[in-house]
């Protein structure tokens, strides 16, 4: 029951920003296209990296915490640390995969928008 429970409050917190999403209206195939590639850039991308960075570091504590003196949990935390490396590359490399094919399609690639707050950059 309590395993129920937390799944379904976790899917419920990763589904929020979905529902503020979903009020936007989309007219044409290239709108569609955009808001698409907004959401996966805006929502899934920064859970999964997310995700990656606390695989790293439960797997950093098993391996140096938990397992300062057992070797076998010392090799599950540098394996769950590997795995954390090997996600974060997977998920930059298919990023800027995506990123490039939006690119040479034409679609327009608003992403994440940084704030500068005053910093002159270039000029």
């Amino acid at each position: 029951m309590k395993k129920t429970f937390t799944l379904i409050t976790a899917a419920a917190t990763f589904a929020l920003p979905l529902l503020a999403v979903a009020q936007t209206s989309v007219s044409n195939v290239s709108q569609a296209g955009q808001f698409i590639i907004s959401t996966i850039n805006g929502v899934f991308v920064p859970v999964l990296f997310a995700v990656a960075f606390i695989v790293f570091i439960w797997g950093a504590f098993q391996a140096f915490i938990l397992g300062a003196n057992d070797q076998e949990a010392k090799s599950k935390g540098k394996n769950l640390m590997l795995y954390g490396l090997i996600g974060f590359f997977v998920m930059v490399s298919v990023w800027g995969l995506v990123n490039i094919l939006t690119g040479s399609v034409g679609l327009n690639n608003s992403g994440v928008n940084v704030p500068t707050s005053g910093v002159n950059i270039g000029g």
